[in-house]
């Protein structure tokens, strides 16, 4: 009989695990309570992430699309709630993408039934990029009704707690912005 390998676990994101020399974290004015439900918290938020993560693999899944086409249809289905026009500029913008990127997407979306391009109402040289009613059922009713289960736990939070949660996601946001990561610009020429 074989030996299963060693298969002990960890929390990935406990501070102490990840920084056990408290190089990177000076935690020395926190009390192991306070690190303890801090390390829960980074936990939690891995665990968000990991859902967030399956959540947008079986989205591409089941409609049959990547991660870019999916943000595309998103985009779309969002301008169409407005009432926007939406060009293929508006796209690129969108996506941060070339017009040759942003083209050859709008063909692959197209050919697979999702889109239709249509002439601008105003601007003969534009085109409208709408999402196709069928696209636009099933992205609804699907990927759409589960993505919106996170307004559920929102709305469960008191104002004052939706408050805090703001402020701690802007802050972790900003704490993690590449502005602080001089070493994300590339390497030393």
């Amino acid at each position: 009989m074989s030996q299963e390998p060693n298969t002990h676990r960890f929390n990935l994101f406990d501070v102490d695990t990840s920084d056990p020399d408290s190089a990177l974290v000076d935690r020395s004015s926190l009390t192991s309570a306070d690190v303890a439900q801090i390390n829960a918290l980074m936990a939690a938020l891995a665990r968000l992430r990991r859902a967030e993560d399956l959540l947008v693999e079986a989205s591409n899944a089941y409609m049959r699309l990547n991660r870019t086409d999916m943000r595309t249809l998103h985009f779309l289905i969002a301008s169409a709630h407005r009432n926007e026009v939406v060009t293929p500029s508006a796209i690129a913008a969108h996506l941060d993408i070339s017009t040759a990127s942003t083209t050859k997407l709008l063909d692959r979306l197209e050919r697979g039934g999702h889109i239709t391009r249509d002439s601008h109402p105003s601007d003969r040289r534009a085109l409208v990029i709408s999402v196709t009613p069928e696209t636009h059922r099933s992205a609804m009713s699907t990927v759409g009704r589960q993505q919106a289960r996170r307004f559920n736990a929102a709305a469960r939070l008191s104002p004052s707690e939706r408050e805090v949660v703001i402020g701690f996601l802007t802050d972790m946001a900003d704490e993690l912005s590449l502005a602080h990561a001089p070493w994300a610009a590339g390497p030393p020429a």
